[in-house]
């Protein structure tokens, strides 16, 4: 059975096929407002937001991320940045944790719920 690659390996291959290729087209349907993103683009976004998560908010490999974000791209984003760093994604309804003894290192929610 061949291994199983993770989303950062995903991203780096089709960076090499084609990195100005559409990736993610996101649509708003409330406002009609529609974003096309490049793979170049997407890449350049998890490699800040896994800085982010690093160098603020200390969150290595192993550590559990708590993303309870609405449908949209910075979304994906933030789960390939989390997965990038090694570390786990506990999503809503799991009650932050991943199992019952790892506590997350980072809660990330939407500014709206804060």
């Amino acid at each position: 059975m061949p291994a199983l690659l993770d989303p950062a390996d995903l991203l780096a291959r089709a960076k090499r096929r084609d990195p100005g290729r559409p990736l993610i087209t996101y649509y708003d349907l409330d406002s009609g407002g529609r974003v096309e993103l490049s793979v170049t683009t997407v890449d350049n976004w998890v490699a800040k937001t896994a800085g982010l998560l690093a160098d603020e908010l200390d969150v290595e490999a192993g550590d559990v991320v708590d993303v309870d974000l609405p449908a949209h791209w910075l979304g994906l984003v933030v789960l390939a940045a989390t997965w990038t760093l090694g570390a786990r994604v506990a999503l809503p309804g799991s009650g932050g944790a991943v199992d019952a003894t790892t506590p997350p290192a980072a809660r990330l929610r939407a500014a709206d719920e804060l």
